[in-house]
Protein backbone atom coordinates (compact mmCIF):
# COMPACT_ATOMS: atom_id res chain seq x y z
CA UNK A 1 0.00 0.00 0.00
CA UNK A 2 1.50 3.42 -1.21
CA UNK A 3 0.55 5.56 2.32
CA UNK A 4 1.81 8.69 1.07
CA UNK A 5 3.61 9.57 -1.90
CA UNK A 6 5.88 12.60 -0.47
CA UNK A 7 7.25 13.40 3.34
CA UNK A 8 10.40 14.97 2.93
CA UNK A 9 9.06 18.14 4.27
CA UNK A 10 7.23 16.88 6.77
CA UNK A 11 9.76 15.32 8.91
CA UNK A 12 8.61 12.72 11.02
CA UNK A 13 10.91 10.85 14.17
CA UNK A 14 9.74 7.92 16.15
CA UNK A 15 11.28 7.18 19.36
CA UNK A 16 11.97 3.93 19.91
CA UNK A 17 13.74 4.54 23.42
CA UNK A 18 11.82 1.60 24.68
CA UNK A 19 13.05 -1.29 22.58
CA UNK A 20 14.89 -3.72 24.30
CA UNK A 21 17.10 -6.70 22.21
CA UNK A 22 14.32 -8.48 23.17
CA UNK A 23 11.35 -6.57 23.69
CA UNK A 24 8.05 -7.15 25.98
CA UNK A 25 5.04 -5.41 26.38
CA UNK A 26 5.31 -1.82 24.79
CA UNK A 27 8.57 -2.67 23.12
CA UNK A 28 6.76 -5.81 21.54
CA UNK A 29 4.24 -3.09 20.26
CA UNK A 30 6.88 -1.13 18.72
CA UNK A 31 9.15 -2.92 17.76
CA UNK A 32 6.18 -4.98 15.64
CA UNK A 33 4.81 -1.66 14.08
CA UNK A 34 7.30 1.09 13.20
CA UNK A 35 8.20 -1.16 9.89
CA UNK A 36 4.92 -0.61 8.28
CA UNK A 37 5.41 3.05 8.50
CA UNK A 38 8.73 3.17 6.73
CA UNK A 39 6.61 4.95 3.39
CA UNK A 40 6.41 7.90 6.02
CA UNK A 41 10.24 8.00 5.80
CA UNK A 42 10.88 8.62 9.59
CA UNK A 43 13.78 8.88 11.21
CA UNK A 44 14.08 6.33 14.02
CA UNK A 45 15.49 7.54 17.57
CA UNK A 46 17.12 3.86 18.76
CA UNK A 47 20.29 2.26 20.39
CA UNK A 48 20.90 0.18 17.52
CA UNK A 49 20.48 0.85 13.95
CA UNK A 50 18.12 -1.03 11.15
CA UNK A 51 19.16 -1.17 7.12
CA UNK A 52 16.08 0.07 6.10
CA UNK A 53 15.90 3.72 7.94
CA UNK A 54 17.87 6.36 8.51
CA UNK A 55 18.28 6.23 12.12
CA UNK A 56 19.44 8.48 14.61
CA UNK A 57 21.72 7.45 18.26
CA UNK A 58 20.30 7.44 21.31
CA UNK A 59 21.66 6.65 25.21
CA UNK A 60 21.58 2.93 25.45
CA UNK A 61 20.15 3.63 29.27
CA UNK A 62 16.69 4.41 28.65
CA UNK A 63 15.11 1.44 28.97
CA UNK A 64 13.44 -1.26 31.48
CA UNK A 65 16.45 -3.06 30.87
CA UNK A 66 18.23 -0.45 33.84
CA UNK A 67 15.42 -0.75 36.10
CA UNK A 68 13.49 2.13 37.95
CA UNK A 69 16.71 4.21 37.20
CA UNK A 70 15.78 3.42 33.15
CA UNK A 71 12.89 4.70 33.30
CA UNK A 72 13.92 8.60 35.15
CA UNK A 73 16.85 8.43 32.65
CA UNK A 74 14.00 8.19 29.74
CA UNK A 75 11.76 10.73 30.88
CA UNK A 76 14.98 12.83 31.89
CA UNK A 77 15.92 12.37 28.12
CA UNK A 78 12.30 12.81 26.45
CA UNK A 79 12.07 16.36 28.42
CA UNK A 80 15.02 17.90 27.98
CA UNK A 81 16.97 16.35 25.00
CA UNK A 82 14.49 15.26 22.53
CA UNK A 83 13.04 18.65 21.86
CA UNK A 84 16.48 19.64 21.09
CA UNK A 85 17.00 16.42 18.83
CA UNK A 86 13.35 17.55 17.38
CA UNK A 87 14.91 21.04 16.49
CA UNK A 88 18.37 19.61 15.22
CA UNK A 89 16.51 16.87 12.51
CA UNK A 90 13.87 19.86 11.67
CA UNK A 91 11.21 17.83 12.35
CA UNK A 92 7.33 18.38 12.01
CA UNK A 93 6.06 15.57 14.26
CA UNK A 94 7.10 13.01 16.52
CA UNK A 95 5.76 9.75 16.99
CA UNK A 96 6.06 8.26 20.30
CA UNK A 97 4.62 4.65 20.73
CA UNK A 98 4.22 4.91 24.75
CA UNK A 99 2.48 7.97 26.16
CA UNK A 100 5.78 10.12 27.03
CA UNK A 101 6.75 13.36 24.99
CA UNK A 102 8.39 16.79 25.68
CA UNK A 103 6.13 19.06 27.40
CA UNK A 104 5.08 22.50 27.26
CA UNK A 105 7.92 22.88 24.23
CA UNK A 106 7.35 23.45 20.55
CA UNK A 107 7.21 19.58 19.79
CA UNK A 108 4.22 18.07 17.88
CA UNK A 109 3.13 14.62 18.78
CA UNK A 110 1.04 11.94 18.65
CA UNK A 111 1.87 8.82 21.25
CA UNK A 112 0.15 5.89 22.13
CA UNK A 113 -1.49 4.77 25.27
CA UNK A 114 -2.42 1.17 26.95
CA UNK A 115 -4.46 1.38 29.62
CA UNK A 116 -5.59 3.07 33.04
CA UNK A 117 -4.39 0.25 35.27
CA UNK A 118 -2.81 2.04 37.58
CA UNK A 119 -5.88 4.38 38.24
CA UNK A 120 -8.23 1.82 38.63
CA UNK A 121 -6.77 -0.24 40.57
CA UNK A 122 -3.95 2.65 42.55
CA UNK A 123 -1.18 1.42 44.81
CA UNK A 124 -1.14 4.55 47.29
CA UNK A 125 2.56 4.74 47.08
CA UNK A 126 3.31 3.34 43.38
CA UNK A 127 5.76 5.24 41.37
CA UNK A 128 3.22 4.00 38.49
CA UNK A 129 -0.19 5.56 40.12
CA UNK A 130 1.55 8.81 40.24
CA UNK A 131 2.60 8.95 36.69
CA UNK A 132 -0.73 8.00 35.41
CA UNK A 133 -2.65 10.38 37.36
CA UNK A 134 0.19 13.98 36.90
CA UNK A 135 2.48 13.15 34.00
CA UNK A 136 0.13 11.37 31.60
CA UNK A 137 -2.49 13.23 31.36
CA UNK A 138 -0.43 16.54 30.69
CA UNK A 139 0.90 14.70 27.64
CA UNK A 140 -2.33 13.63 26.26
CA UNK A 141 -3.90 16.60 27.02
CA UNK A 142 -0.51 18.41 24.96
CA UNK A 143 -0.66 15.63 21.80
CA UNK A 144 -1.86 16.41 18.41
CA UNK A 145 -3.53 12.87 18.58
CA UNK A 146 -4.01 9.84 20.72
CA UNK A 147 -3.82 6.29 19.14
CA UNK A 148 -4.63 3.68 21.60
CA UNK A 149 -5.07 -0.32 21.71
CA UNK A 150 -8.70 -0.87 22.41
CA UNK A 151 -11.90 1.03 22.35
CA UNK A 152 -12.26 0.38 26.18
CA UNK A 153 -8.88 2.32 26.81
CA UNK A 154 -10.43 5.01 24.60
CA UNK A 155 -13.59 5.20 26.83
CA UNK A 156 -11.14 5.43 30.32
CA UNK A 157 -8.87 7.89 28.33
CA UNK A 158 -12.42 10.03 27.97
CA UNK A 159 -13.75 9.26 31.20
CA UNK A 160 -10.46 9.61 33.71
CA UNK A 161 -8.78 12.01 31.76
CA UNK A 162 -11.93 14.39 29.71
CA UNK A 163 -10.14 14.18 26.76
CA UNK A 164 -12.33 13.90 23.83
CA UNK A 165 -13.20 11.15 21.85
CA UNK A 166 -12.40 12.82 18.85
CA UNK A 167 -9.02 13.20 19.77
CA UNK A 168 -8.18 9.39 19.99
CA UNK A 169 -8.14 6.48 17.46
CA UNK A 170 -8.78 2.74 18.46
CA UNK A 171 -5.85 0.36 16.86
CA UNK A 172 -6.16 -2.86 18.25
CA UNK A 173 -3.07 -5.37 18.47
CA UNK A 174 -1.95 -8.50 16.64
CA UNK A 175 0.15 -11.44 17.19
CA UNK A 176 3.06 -13.17 15.59
CA UNK A 177 1.47 -15.13 13.38
CA UNK A 178 4.26 -17.28 12.27
CA UNK A 179 5.07 -18.02 15.96
CA UNK A 180 1.51 -18.78 17.47
CA UNK A 181 -0.28 -21.17 15.31
CA UNK A 182 -1.35 -24.95 15.72
CA UNK A 183 1.48 -27.18 16.33
CA UNK A 184 -1.45 -30.69 15.82
CA UNK A 185 -0.09 -31.86 19.65
CA UNK A 186 -1.87 -33.64 21.74
CA UNK A 187 -3.87 -32.00 24.92
CA UNK A 188 -2.49 -32.84 28.39
CA UNK A 189 -4.57 -32.22 31.63
CA UNK A 190 -3.68 -28.65 32.29
CA UNK A 191 -5.30 -25.33 32.68
CA UNK A 192 -3.67 -22.36 31.63
CA UNK A 193 -2.67 -19.31 32.69
CA UNK A 194 -0.32 -16.55 30.85
CA UNK A 195 0.49 -13.02 33.13
CA UNK A 196 1.68 -11.54 35.95
CA UNK A 197 0.56 -12.16 39.77
CA UNK A 198 -1.19 -8.32 40.28
CA UNK A 199 -4.21 -8.69 42.08
CA UNK A 200 -6.30 -7.32 39.44
CA UNK A 201 -5.18 -10.37 37.19
CA UNK A 202 -7.95 -12.50 39.73
CA UNK A 203 -5.44 -15.31 40.09
CA UNK A 204 -6.98 -15.85 43.80
CA UNK A 205 -10.77 -16.50 42.21
CA UNK A 206 -8.78 -18.54 39.59
CA UNK A 207 -7.34 -20.96 42.24
CA UNK A 208 -10.34 -21.04 44.20
CA UNK A 209 -12.34 -21.98 40.63
CA UNK A 210 -10.21 -24.75 39.71
CA UNK A 211 -9.85 -26.17 42.99
CA UNK A 212 -13.47 -26.39 42.91
CA UNK A 213 -13.65 -28.49 40.04
CA UNK A 214 -15.77 -31.99 40.72
CA UNK A 215 -12.37 -33.86 39.79
CA UNK A 216 -9.88 -31.02 40.49
CA UNK A 217 -7.27 -33.78 41.22
CA UNK A 218 -7.31 -34.99 37.68
CA UNK A 219 -6.13 -31.63 36.17
CA UNK A 220 -3.46 -29.31 36.64
CA UNK A 221 -3.68 -25.52 36.86
CA UNK A 222 -0.51 -24.05 35.12
CA UNK A 223 0.49 -20.29 36.28
CA UNK A 224 3.19 -18.72 33.50
CA UNK A 225 4.68 -15.51 34.72
CA UNK A 226 6.92 -14.14 36.78
CA UNK A 227 7.13 -14.79 40.62
CA UNK A 228 6.24 -11.52 42.27
CA UNK A 229 7.71 -11.44 45.92
CA UNK A 230 4.91 -9.32 47.02
CA UNK A 231 1.99 -11.84 45.55
CA UNK A 232 3.75 -15.00 44.91
CA UNK A 233 3.77 -15.91 48.82
CA UNK A 234 0.04 -15.46 49.40
CA UNK A 235 -0.91 -17.24 46.14
CA UNK A 236 0.83 -20.17 47.52
CA UNK A 237 -0.79 -19.74 50.84
CA UNK A 238 -3.97 -20.27 49.37
CA UNK A 239 -2.78 -23.35 47.71
CA UNK A 240 -2.09 -24.96 49.92
CA UNK A 241 -5.17 -24.39 51.99
CA UNK A 242 -7.12 -25.51 49.66
CA UNK A 243 -5.05 -28.93 48.96
CA UNK A 244 -4.51 -28.38 45.94
CA UNK A 245 -0.48 -28.15 46.27
CA UNK A 246 0.31 -31.00 43.95
CA UNK A 247 -2.01 -29.56 41.16
CA UNK A 248 -1.15 -26.17 41.11
CA UNK A 249 2.10 -25.27 38.80
CA UNK A 250 3.78 -21.69 39.57
CA UNK A 251 5.93 -21.90 36.49
CA UNK A 252 7.94 -18.53 36.62
CA UNK A 253 8.49 -16.53 33.43
CA UNK A 254 8.83 -18.90 30.14
CA UNK A 255 10.95 -17.90 27.42
CA UNK A 256 8.83 -17.03 24.42
CA UNK A 257 10.20 -19.62 21.93
CA UNK A 258 8.24 -22.22 24.55
CA UNK A 259 5.45 -20.66 24.60
CA UNK A 260 3.40 -21.57 21.82
CA UNK A 261 4.10 -25.76 22.50
CA UNK A 262 2.47 -25.00 26.31
CA UNK A 263 -0.23 -23.29 24.95
CA UNK A 264 -1.17 -26.10 22.27
CA UNK A 265 -1.18 -28.50 24.65
CA UNK A 266 -3.64 -27.07 27.52
CA UNK A 267 -7.14 -28.04 27.78
CA UNK A 268 -8.05 -24.12 27.71
CA UNK A 269 -6.21 -20.77 28.77
CA UNK A 270 -8.12 -19.44 31.95
CA UNK A 271 -7.89 -15.32 31.76
CA UNK A 272 -10.12 -14.25 34.11
CA UNK A 273 -8.38 -10.82 34.18
CA UNK A 274 -10.54 -8.32 35.97
CA UNK A 275 -9.31 -5.56 33.64
CA UNK A 276 -6.89 -5.50 30.47
CA UNK A 277 -6.00 -2.97 28.06
CA UNK A 278 -6.07 -5.48 25.51
CA UNK A 279 -5.50 -9.09 26.50
CA UNK A 280 -2.59 -10.47 24.32
CA UNK A 281 -2.45 -14.01 25.70
CA UNK A 282 -6.41 -14.54 24.51
CA UNK A 283 -5.69 -13.76 20.76
CA UNK A 284 -2.54 -15.71 21.09
CA UNK A 285 -4.51 -18.37 22.77
CA UNK A 286 -7.00 -18.38 20.06
CA UNK A 287 -4.24 -18.12 17.38
CA UNK A 288 -2.85 -21.66 18.79
CA UNK A 289 -6.46 -23.34 18.32
CA UNK A 290 -6.76 -23.35 22.01
CA UNK A 291 -9.68 -22.81 23.85
CA UNK A 292 -10.27 -19.75 25.81
CA UNK A 293 -12.08 -18.35 29.09
CA UNK A 294 -11.94 -14.60 30.24
CA UNK A 295 -13.30 -12.16 31.60
CA UNK A 296 -16.86 -10.64 30.02
CA UNK A 297 -15.17 -7.50 31.22
CA UNK A 298 -12.83 -4.32 29.60
CA UNK A 299 -10.89 -4.79 26.53
CA UNK A 300 -11.23 -8.72 26.82
CA UNK A 301 -14.93 -8.96 24.71
CA UNK A 302 -13.16 -7.15 22.14
CA UNK A 303 -10.60 -9.72 21.84
CA UNK A 304 -12.83 -12.37 22.31
CA UNK A 305 -15.54 -11.49 20.18
CA UNK A 306 -17.55 -15.02 20.33
CA UNK A 307 -14.88 -17.09 19.85
CA UNK A 308 -14.80 -17.95 23.91
CA UNK A 309 -16.26 -18.51 27.18
CA UNK A 310 -17.14 -14.82 28.46
CA UNK A 311 -17.17 -14.95 32.39
CA UNK A 312 -18.39 -12.79 35.61
CA UNK A 313 -14.70 -12.56 36.93
CA UNK A 314 -15.74 -11.89 40.46
CA UNK A 315 -18.48 -15.15 40.03
CA UNK A 316 -16.16 -18.01 41.10
CA UNK A 317 -18.29 -20.50 40.29
CA UNK A 318 -19.05 -18.67 36.73
CA UNK A 319 -15.45 -19.75 36.29
CA UNK A 320 -15.41 -23.30 37.82
CA UNK A 321 -18.47 -24.02 35.65
CA UNK A 322 -16.65 -22.94 32.24
CA UNK A 323 -13.38 -25.12 32.89
CA UNK A 324 -15.74 -27.96 33.63
CA UNK A 325 -17.84 -27.71 30.53
CA UNK A 326 -14.38 -27.18 28.38
CA UNK A 327 -12.91 -30.30 30.28
CA UNK A 328 -15.60 -32.73 29.75
CA UNK A 329 -16.77 -31.93 26.22
CA UNK A 330 -14.65 -32.53 23.06
CA UNK A 331 -17.30 -31.17 21.09
CA UNK A 332 -17.09 -27.40 22.95
CA UNK A 333 -13.32 -27.41 22.49
CA UNK A 334 -13.33 -28.19 18.97
CA UNK A 335 -15.87 -25.91 18.32
CA UNK A 336 -14.57 -23.07 20.25
CA UNK A 337 -11.14 -24.19 18.62
CA UNK A 338 -12.83 -23.32 14.90
CA UNK A 339 -14.13 -19.84 16.41
CA UNK A 340 -10.78 -19.15 17.82
CA UNK A 341 -8.43 -19.65 14.83
CA UNK A 342 -11.50 -17.99 12.72
CA UNK A 343 -11.29 -14.58 15.01
CA UNK A 344 -7.41 -14.42 15.59
CA UNK A 345 -7.21 -14.92 11.78
CA UNK A 346 -8.30 -11.01 11.78
CA UNK A 347 -5.68 -9.24 13.72
CA UNK A 348 -2.17 -8.33 11.94
CA UNK A 349 0.44 -6.35 12.82
CA UNK A 350 0.46 -5.33 9.06
CA UNK A 351 -3.50 -3.99 9.99
CA UNK A 352 -1.71 -2.51 12.97
CA UNK A 353 0.78 -0.70 11.62
CA UNK A 354 -0.99 0.39 8.26
CA UNK A 355 -3.86 1.75 10.24
CA UNK A 356 -1.43 3.64 12.75
CA UNK A 357 0.65 5.22 8.87
CA UNK A 358 -2.70 6.48 8.42
CA UNK A 359 -3.11 8.23 11.40
CA UNK A 360 0.44 9.65 11.62
CA UNK A 361 0.08 11.24 7.70
CA UNK A 362 -3.17 13.06 9.06
CA UNK A 363 -1.12 14.89 10.82
CA UNK A 364 2.34 15.63 8.96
Amino acid sequence: MNIVDNVSSNQLIINLSILLSQPTGIGNYAQNIFPYLKSLQPTLLVVQKYPDFDCYPIPSNLTPNHGTKGHFNRLFWTQFQLPQIYKNLKSSLLFSPLPEAPLYTDCRFVVTSFDMIPLRFAKRFSPLTAYHRYYTPQILKQAQHIICISQTTAKDITDFYQIPASKITPILLAHDRTHFLPLNLPTHNYFLYIGRQDPYKNIQRLISAFAALPNCKDYELWLVGPIDSRYTPTLKVQVAELGVTNQVKFLDYVPYSELPKIINEAIALVFPSLWEGFGLPVLEAMACGTPVITSNLSSLPEVAGDAAILINPYNTEEITEAMQAIATHSELRSHLRTLGLNRASQFSWAKTGLTTAEVLKQYL
